[in-house]
């Protein structure tokens, strides 16, 4: 796992890649009739593709040419000194990550064709990196050119941003709670992960509760 840590963004990377290729064909669209922009799957490659670029900025290499610099900035903002002696697990960032994107992505991708909230879903990913990040999280597709159109042609509304936005809040508070109880010692490393593989599980439950049984229903069929 520990070796693991630091080979994943390499992989995302190249993932990244092949997404971004396929992103040019219409290989990833779930419908033809109307332009990429408002496709939901499309749009929820894409985001996934752009996740994966931004993973890697903070887990790989870092515009500055910083290796797996972001544990080194939460370190600091933790109050806990060099990342050397930092205490927060590079098993915590690795499944947070993975579980995040690699997981998912790709099933929030297949899914959003026939059930266009659960694509939107996982655009709870950057609105919950707005909080350490607020302004890069522009780059990471909190908002992806043709988004807003995209949930126009779906009738999701408003309920179901505000459900994105509240799940994104949660999914950061959740993740940063249970590594908090673990470097005060109320939770074991084994719970922390746990929490971490169902935290995306519940971002998902929190939006398509709150989109409303209607959104959810009108695209089941």
């Amino acid at each position: 796992m520990f070796a693991f840590a630091f080979v994943w963004p390499w992989i995302g990377l190249g993932a990244a890649g092949l997404l971004l290729i396929l992103l040019t064909t219409n290989a990833l669209r779930s419908d033809r009739s109307v332009t990429r922009w408002r496709d939901m799957t499309w749009l929820t490659w894409a985001a996934t593709c752009a996740y994966l670029v931004h993973q890697f900025e903070e887990h790989g290499i870092d515009a500055q040419g910083t290796a797996y610099a972001f544990r080194g900035t939460m370190c600091a903002q933790l109050g806990l000194g060099d990342p050397k002696t930092c205490t927060v697990p590079y098993s915590f960032i690795t499944v947070v990550n993975v579980c995040l994107v690699w997981v998912a992505g790709p099933l929030s991708a297949l899914l959003a064709a026939r059930w266009p909230v659960i694509g939107l879903s996982l655009f709870a990913v950057p609105f919950a990196n707005l909080v350490p990040h607020v302004v890069p999280a522009v780059m990471t597709s909190t908002y992806n050119p043709g988004l807003v159109t995209a949930m126009t042609r779906y009738h999701l509304g408003f309920r179901a941003v505000l459900a994105t936005v509240v799940a994104g809040l949660a999914l950061h508070v959740i993740m940063v709670g249970s590594l908090l109880g673990y470097l005060r010692g109320s939770i074991g490393l084994d719970v922390l992960l746990a929490i971490q593989i169902v935290n995306p599980l519940l971002s998902a439950l929190i939006v398509i509760v709150g989109a409303g049984r209607r959104s959810v229903r009108r695209f089941a069929t």
